[in-house]
């Protein structure tokens, strides 16, 4: 398989990508990847891309001009000057094999997209958890300010319909996925990080190498570096940048702090649920104002208030970024409400780590809709996550009613003898014997499951960074809605 090179990358020759390129994108359907597209299609280049599964997002990227083909055949390469991947895509994959024979330039689409910035004044976003977002609050702040800034995001931002753009200002704003390297490789003016967990050690191997990786990123900024007050690892990484400082070892740009902590320089304090979302107190410059939120969870006020912060910086008014906000739609596969069976609401969510999976069923359990049971889904994602910190799933389901493990999603990793999703059911059940946990390996024990446990009032919501989105439809579909 395309693995991740371990930690520090090698650097790999910039692109020039100033003239149009013919790109192929393989597996141009991903998140990650359509996004590229879009932003290389927009900005002159001749793009084409492979996919083996149909969706939506396929029709946004042959509505900008990219040339999709379904299947991947070596024929897909045979006019074309550069072809990109990510690390879901093995590496006897046809379009690579034949690529490389060829001669022609292969490149991880970390590396293209640094090219693709090189002349762009980047706002990064950086961080374990949060970032796409925060990536959407700040593009949306940023337009609610008058600027019209480039984009490449990780997923749908529902109030444009799609990941990317190219803008007419020179602000672009950037998703840096720390995972295979990525964000070591864009050129960044200001970076927001909103935490720094542990995570990706086939990628890093330790957690030395998490907080270094990071550092890295914040080090490489020119203006600003926006940090959570409340994350222990930001912390760190703070302490870090002061006393880089004080001995003279670097030039540190401005930093901006977030968070609850009363010595934050943005802070949220007053924090509520409501009917539509969650509102809070957010103080800058020592002045309060109320934002009105129509996401749910105080992780999703905190991504807010990293967004205020950094659009402050760049002159955008806080009244007129806490009214984009305010006007939020939201991000695909983010607390999205996807529809009701048997009078249960039915929540999809991404979260797929332990920190992501507590906040996302805490912000469940203040639903104004539930009235009864919050029954969670779990897909875990990818073998060496799970081989490496299964057990630390044990307490992230305490809030929840219902927990149902499924097999894991491997997302381009290969299989380990003996890893399972049962590893995840086992961490809870050791811990917590009384915990209600089924599992439920393949897709019709999970629908099965669901509809056993299921009555109104309920909360159910699917969780995890795989197919396990389909889940809800999927629902639906079997019960006749």
């Amino acid at each position: 398989m395309t693995r991740p090179r371990q930690y520090p990358r090698e650097p790999q020759p910039r692109l020039d990508l100033s003239v149009p390129r013919r790109v192929h994108v393989v597996g141009v359907g991903g998140p990650g990847m359509s996004a590229l597209a879009i932003m290389l299609a927009e900005r002159g280049h001749h793009v084409s891309g492979s996919e083996i599964r149909a969706s939506d997002v396929l029709d946004t990227l042959r509505s900008v001009g990219v040339m999709v083909v379904m299947g991947q055949r070596a024929e897909n390469v045979s006019d074309v000057e550069i072809v990109t991947y990510s690390t879901a895509i093995s590496d006897d994959n046809i379009e690579l094999v034949t690529s490389r024979a060829r001669g022609l330039t292969v490149l991880h689409r970390g590396d293209v997209l640094g090219s693709l910035c090189m002349d762009d004044r980047v706002i990064g976003v950086a961080g374990t958890h949060g970032k796409t977002t925060t990536s959407a609050l700040l593009l949306l702040m940023l337009r609610g300010g008058g600027l019209d800034p480039s984009y490449v995001i990780g997923a749908e931002v529902r109030d444009i319909g799609r990941g990317a753009g190219n803008g007419t200002d020179a602000v672009t704003v950037v998703e840096l996925d720390e995972s295979d390297g990525t964000a070591e490789v864009v050129p960044v003016e200001s970076v927001i990080v909103t935490n720094i967990d542990i995570d990706h050690l086939d990628y890093f191997v330790s957690s030395s190498n998490v907080d270094a990786a990071f550092h890295d990123i914040a080090s490489r900024a020119t203006r600003c570096v926006v940090l959570c007050a409340d994350d222990p690892g930001c912390v760190r990484l703070h302490a870090r940048i002061i006393a880089e400082k004080a001995n003279g070892r670097s030039v540190s740009p401005t930093v901006i702090t977030y968070g609850v902590l009363s010595a934050a320089d943005v802070r949220v304090s007053a924090f509520t649920e409501t009917s539509e979302g969650s509102e809070c107190v957010v103080s800058v410059d020592g002045l309060d104002h109320i934002v009105t939120l129509p996401l749910r969870g105080m992780h999703n006020v905190l991504n807010c208030a990293a967004a205020i912060a950094m659009v402050h910086a760049y002159g955008v008014d806080v009244k007129d970024a806490i009214s984009a906000a305010a006007r939020f739609v939201g991000v695909e596969r983010r607390f999205e409400e996807r529809g009701v069976v048997r009078g249960a609401l039915l929540i999809d969510d991404y979260a797929h780590l332990p920190a992501e999976i507590d906040a996302v069923i805490r912000a469940a359990s203040g639903h104004p809709q539930r009235q009864g049971k919050v029954i969670s889904v779990f897909q875990p994602n990818r073998f060496h996550r799970i081989a490496q910190m299964s057990h630390e799933y044990a307490h992230c389901f305490e809030h929840a009613d219902v927990v149902i493990i499924t097999e894991i999603y491997a997302s381009g990793t290969t299989p380990i003898p003996g890893v399972t999703g049962k590893l995840v059911m086992d961490a809870i059940t050791s811990s917590h014997p009384d915990a209600n946990v089924i599992w439920a390996p393949e897709r019709a024990d999970v629908i099965s499951a669901v509809l056993d446990n299921i009555v109104p009032g309920d909360v159910c919501i699917s969780m995890g960074c795989g197919d396990i989105g389909n889940l809800p439809r999927e629902l639906m579909q079997q019960v006749g809605q």
